[in-house]
């Protein structure tokens, strides 16, 4: 792949080929009826991004609906605690519905719509994506059906809630571990009952083309904001940038805006669950294998039948078996690197970031920074590490109650 940038701001490396493949990971549906589905969607979103009233909506909704752009802010504290590098947040925990999921749910339902759809559908793991899609489709007066796993409505209820009084009509997943991979499952199904009148808006980059190249477009908002602000307030570019990574959406948009910069390390934090010695995790790109996974090819964390494997982490949103093609493709062509932090180190930080900066994090953006922490203090103090602070932690304070004494 040839290092250019396309017409839409995108760098070449995180752009498919014309089978929606990056390398040899994503690809393109085979499946008849949802191939001519998929296809229409692409043939919307190409067009539709070039459209001078739909840039123009957009960027009316980011500033005056969701807020952006969010802020960079220097974690003072933070930084002092764990001394070395200076630790730097990108702030999408401040966006309206409190994470980087609205920034790609705006850009999927204006699609909905201009495609003449009636109604989106959608998985949801942590509930981010849920909230922000029921958002969306009740801004602007679409029908919602999420499908979440029975064990994450119980761990994220205050999101269950909310996407309840938006309006969402909410589909339990109570099938195999009952968790995000189900929830995508049965979000697929719901779909293919319904495809002339339903779009199916995936919450992540993943799945069969289009998906990683449409919210890596719409997430790629975060990269070129944060790119900008950073030089602004220091002079300077980042000396690596962190983001966690489940599926990937909110890294891929970090790392949207420095692919050029080869000075600065694009790192990808993926969850060690209980131990990457136990089964008991969801570290992908660590562990996994090169397969398949619900219409794409990527890494993949299997069982002995050679199926995906049922994973484990404390984040919700972060348990998944598969990562989004563009992440497996940055691994292999080493223009990113991927770690892994456990479910203790995650309440470790988002307790740090908590009680020394006053800002509760979701549990998935605290793995990385929990990374960033970990990393810091064997760094240089006039070097700087971005971390990609993804949500807020309004979701998990409950859940996390439950795991610690204060």
């Amino acid at each position: 792949m040839t290092q250019i940038k396309d017409s839409y701001g995108l760098h070449a490396s995180t752009l498919p080929d014309t089978q929606g493949l990056y390398g040899e990971f994503g690809g393109k549906i085979s499946h008849p009826e949802l191939a001519r589905a998929l296809d229409e969607l692409e043939t919307g979103f190409r067009e539709i991004i070039k459209n001078d009233d739909f840039i123009a909506e957009m960027k009316r909704l980011r500033e005056t609906y969701v807020g952006r752009p969010s802020p960079i802010y220097h974690a003072k504290r933070l930084t002092a605690h764990c001394g070395g590098a200076q630790i730097y947040l990108k702030r999408e925990d401040l966006n309206h519905t409190g994470a980087h999921k609205i920034n790609h749910c705006l850009g999927e339902v204006l699609l909905a719509k201009k495609l003449g759809k009636t109604k989106v559908i959608a998985e949801t793991g942590a509930g981010q994506h849920g909230v922000a899609l029921a958002t969306a489709a009740a801004l602007m007066g679409v029908a919602c059906e999420i499908h979440m796993g029975v064990v994450d409505i119980k761990k994220e209820h205050p999101n269950v809630s909310r996407m309840k009084i938006l309006g969402a009509n909410l589909v339990p997943v109570s099938q195999g571990a009952g968790t995000l991979k189900e929830a995508v499952d049965s979000a697929f199904e719901a779909y293919l009952g319904d495809i002339k009148n339903s779009m199916f808006a995936i919450g992540s980059v993943v799945g069969p083309a289009p998906y990683p190249e449409m919210v890596g477009y719409f997430q790629s908002v975060i990269g070129h904001e944060a790119r900008e602000q950073f030089l602004q307030a220091t002079g300077s570019l980042p000396n690596k940038v962190v983001a966690c990574v489940g599926g990937g959406s909110n890294a891929m948009g970090l790392f949207s805006g420095f692919m050029e910069d080869d000075v600065v390390e694009k790192i990808g934090v993926e969850p060690a669950g209980e131990g990457l010695d136990t089964p008991n995790h969801a570290a992908t790109m660590t562990k996994g294998v090169k397969g398949e996974i619900q219409g794409f090819k990527c890494y993949v964390l299997l069982n002995d039948k050679g199926e995906p494997a049922q994973v484990h982490s404390i984040a919700s949103g972060l348990d998944y078996p598969g990562v989004g093609p563009q992440h497996s493709y940055l691994r292999d062509a080493n223009l990113a690197t991927y770690e892994a932090i456990t479910d203790k180190e995650c309440l470790e930080a988002f307790m740090a970031l908590s009680r020394l900066e006053g800002i509760i994090p979701a549990l998935e953006s605290s793995h990385a920074v929990a990374y960033a922490m970990k990393i810091a203090k064997d760094m240089p103090a006039e070097q700087s590490i971005l971390v990609n602070l993804s949500g807020r932690g309004d979701k998990d304070i409950d859940f996390v109650l439950q795991k610690i004494k204060v």
